[in-house]
């Protein structure tokens, strides 16, 4: 079965028991993928037991320092552990034409042997195949947040399960598409709009959305307790309902 390995679990003020949220996709056959990087997360990573040379596809939705601000640290920290292996980096233009800008910057293009790596820029438009490797076939969609970003559909190629994941967003269109029939829907819970969605108006896209689950991410951490937001939502979808913590994993 393909997992989801919960990295970081807070909105962009973390603390020390949440990191920034990010998540791996771990299938049975290809080398995982690394979605989004507000901090450098080789450490954990080598806890899970997983060699970074492995991780060669990461998938960043958009240009905020909770979402990327830990790419050029994770750059750096495979470059001096003499890493070979290529990496891929995926998003949008806007996204991706500013982590070039950060790294020419550092200057990266002049550390002596650096590994291979290729940005591959994403359309802004629904539907749009990002990533196909022998595990997952993965479809972004433009959400309604403060600069463009995207959220997925995943869909593990073995068993035909698929994973939602709305990123930072409001209420919309583009996380209503996500989230149709999924098996998994992973919404944030940060606040109301705009820009971002209560745990309830999370269950509200959930249940209209005929999702089969509800897993709650990107909450305000910082001397609140998130736990309420599980109840929040169980008072809109009748599903199960789960707050992601940091080292979760799950199966879909």
């Amino acid at each position: 079965m393909a997992r989801v390995v919960i990295l970081g679990s807070a909105a962009a003020v973390n603390d020390a028991q949440h990191d920034y949220t990010h998540f791996l996709l771990v299938g049975e056959q290809d080398t995982p993928i690394l979605v989004d990087a507000g901090s450098n997360p080789l450490g954990k990573i080598k806890n899970l037991g997983i060699d970074d040379e492995s991780l060669q596809d990461i998938i960043l939705t958009h240009f905020h320092p909770d979402h990327v601000a830990g790419v050029p640290n994770m750059m750096m920290h495979m470059w001096l552990l003499g890493r070979k292996a290529p990496m891929r980096i995926y998003g949008l233009h806007h996204c991706i034409n500013r982590i070039e800008d950060i790294m020419a910057a550092y200057g990266w293009l002049e550390w002596p042997n650096f590994f291979p790596v290729s940005f591959h820029r994403v359309s802004e438009r629904d539907n749009v195949p990002l990533l196909e490797n022998r595990d997952f076939r993965i479809h972004s969609f433009p959400v309604s947040h403060f600069v463009p970003t995207i959220g997925m559909r995943i869909e593990n190629k073995h068993n035909g399960a698929v994973l939602g994941y709305g990123c930072d967003t409001e209420p919309c269109e583009g996380v209503r598409k996500i989230a149709k029939d999924v098996d998994v829907l992973i919404h944030e819970a940060a606040g109301p709009p705009p820009g971002h969605s209560t745990a309830r108006q999370a269950a509200e896209i959930a249940r209209e959305a005929n999702a089969k689950s509800l897993y709650l991410i990107h909450y305000q951490v910082w001397n609140q307790d998130p736990t309420p937001l599980v109840s929040e939502a169980q008072e809109v979808f009748s599903g199960p309902v789960h707050l992601c913590k940091d080292y979760d994993e799950f199966e879909f």
